[in-house]
């Protein structure tokens, strides 16, 4: 299928791309299902879900209990509202029934009906859920398994096959009908030269030609999104909530760094401190199950929106339309990744984040700066090839240590990427698509603990207090 800027950069909700909005996204689908298959139609009907692999070692920190009941009442993430959602949450542990719009009301104790499954991982992914429907002699009437695959992108037990059996598993740009349909870099890279554009152009006209009559609006909302974001994320203080006690650090951070501003006594390096500062803006508000900007996932939300924040604020010769660039390019090249590789930290860590998003976002700059195909290429494969081997190993289950300086360092090294390759002339050693696959070996290869589970490294060496 095609990959559009708009699967890309999902507008959502925090702390999880993948164990929240995922899993929220499936258990409305479920109840769609339903529907569809004319169920209740007057049976009782009882309603079970079974988290397995990451979604239950760490589905407690990044809240997928609370995303599947409020996709089980027929709420997805994009239209959320968080003041509706815990009243909601709070009625259906009152009453152990959801009432999605449209179907009578159906018994669902959360306590009970909602297990956590230590055990192995369901085959497809490690990010499994099987939902079930009973009738009231404990008859299963359907039964369904999803997998949250990263990124706020879910795909049936069948979807996941048909993708593995097919020789086109493209969630990139190789379908018939494109004008410029890429799986690879080189590929990509061929057809701009050969049209004698830019990536972001050819990824215009992509999208122009099947997806969006009103490009522009779209790509301005998403930058909206972002900078909103951002915003709210300045302005917030107290202590994320989860039990870490992490406090919030944007706002004085972003005190410190205005203050100073024209006194001439800033050190060189205080540029990369207004990208840390954004970084930390946009990623304390998803660990507050704030409103954010999948950039490829929540997990590595900041990256995207910081640099483009730095490169509108403090960029010389910034512009709207550099945005848009920057947004289609980052875009182009975040489809090359989940197509060819993973944007899952449950698969291959957090280099599939973080990485991702830092690549994405150094290809982005580079365009926006006016590099060369090659060098947004070579920016890209600088990014992601010094995040390989990133775990992801978060404390407690939370999108918060160290995921939120992650962002920060991520944003920083999308930077210095986009700046070095813009000293070159875009020829380098190792080209990104081989760099996308090493990273995907790399995760294949790295040990589960350090995948999402929240069972090895920094998640079980934490400070006593």
């Amino acid at each position: 299928m095609f990959l559009s800027v708009s699967d890309i950069f999902k507008i959502g909700i925090g702390p999880s791309s993948s164990h929240t909005m995922g899993p929220m996204t499936a258990a409305a689908g479920f109840v769609e299902t339903l529907k569809e298959a004319g169920l209740p139609g007057g049976e009782a009907v009882h309603l079970q879900v079974r988290l397995h692999g990451s979604l239950a070692f760490t589905g407690k920190g990044h809240a997928t209990d609370r995303a599947v009941i409020l996709g089980l009442c027929g709420l997805t993430p994009d239209r959320l509202d968080p003041d509706e959602a815990e009243v909601l949450e709070a009625r259906v542990y009152e009453t152990e029934t959801v009432t999605p719009p449209g179907l009578p009301a159906m018994a669902f104790d959360p306590v009970n009906d909602l297990v956590f499954d230590y055990g192995p991982p369901l085959p497809g992914h490690a990010n499994g859920l099987v939902m079930r429907a009973l009738n009231k002699d404990g008859t299963v009437l359907l039964e369904r398994t999803y997998y949250s695959v990263g990124g706020g992108f879910v795909l049936t037990e069948e979807e996941l096959a048909q993708l593995a059996n097919s020789e086109d598993s493209a969630v990139g740009e190789s379908e018939t009908g494109y004008p410029y349909p890429f799986e690879t870099a080189q590929q990509m890279l061929k057809m701009a030269a050969d049209a004698g554009m830019t990536i972001a152009e050819i990824k215009r006209i992509n999208e122009l030609a099947c997806h969006h009559d009103r490009l522009d609006e779209k790509l301005d909302a998403i930058w909206q999104a972002m900078d909103s974001c951002i915003e709210r994320g300045l302005r917030m203080e107290g202590v994320l909530p989860g039990g870490l006690n992490v406090r919030r650090r944007a706002r004085a951070i972003y005190g410190q760094l205005t203050a100073e501003r024209g006194r001439n006594t800033d050190q060189p390096h205080v540029a990369n401190d207004w990208m840390s500062v954004y970084a930390i803006a946009v990623n304390e508000e998803n660990a507050a199950g704030g409103r954010v900007v999948t950039s490829p996932t929540n997990g590595a939300a900041g990256v995207v929106p910081a640099v483009i924040r730095y490169y509108r604020d403090h960029c010389i010769g910034a512009s709207h339309q550099g945005i848009r660039d920057f947004l289609l390019t980052a875009a182009a090249i975040g489809g090359l990744i989940k197509h060819n590789a993973s944007i899952s930290g449950a698969e291959v860590g957090c280099q599939g984040e973080v990485g991702s998003a830092s690549a994405m976002a150094a290809a982005g700059l580079c365009a926006a700066l006016g590099g060369t195909n090659e060098q947004i290429e070579n920016a890209a494969e600088i990014a992601l090839e010094h995040h390989l081997g990133m775990t992801c190993d978060p404390a407690g289950g939370l999108v918060q240590v160290p995921c939120i300086e992650r962002n920060a360092l991520g944003a920083i090294k999308a930077v210095s990427a986009a700046s070095l390759s813009l000293r070159g002339d875009g020829r380098h050693f190792m080209p990104l698509d081989n760099c996308i696959k090493v990273m995907m070996q790399t995760g294949q290869d790295m040990n589960e603990k350090y995948k999402e589970t929240s069972t090895g490294g920094i998640a079980v060496n934490l400070a006593e207090c």
